[in-house]
């Protein structure tokens, strides 16, 4: 079973920035597409990030556009998410996600982490 690891979560004040890494624990999965996703207490999965394995294509949800940006380096088998000008309300668990086809919903998505709280205050 393929796993993923988030990290990079934290506390943050609103305005600042943290950037997350996922972390495929098998070397295969550098080739999966990844998608980011976040999630509060009582409320559905939000997607956040989508990247495709080459890096070619990534998407956004509106709501972080021109604040967050993904990338990833193969060579190291490690996805990342920059999160700049962050506020109070992109504080969620945020969870990578791998797919073998590149997709924005949750429900396409078979490998998951274990998520990483991101706390902004105000």
């Amino acid at each position: 079973q393929v796993r993923l690891l988030e990290s990079g979560g934290g506390v943050v004040q609103t305005g600042g920035s943290l950037r997350l890494s996922c972390a495929p624990s098998e070397r295969t999965v550098r080739t999966y597409n990844i998608g980011w996703f976040r999630q509060n207490p009582g409320k559905g999965r939000e997607f956040v990030a989508a990247i495709s394995w080459t890096g070619d294509t990534i998407d956004y949800a509106d709501s972080v556009k021109g604040r967050f940006s993904a990338s990833r380096d193969n060579a190291k088998n490690t996805v990342y998410l920059q999160m700049n000008s962050l506020k109070p309300e992109d504080t969620a668990v945020y969870y990578c996600a791998g797919s073998s086809v590149y997709t924005v919903r949750a429900e396409d998505y078979i490998h998951w982490g274990q998520g990483t709280q991101v706390t902004v205050s105000e």
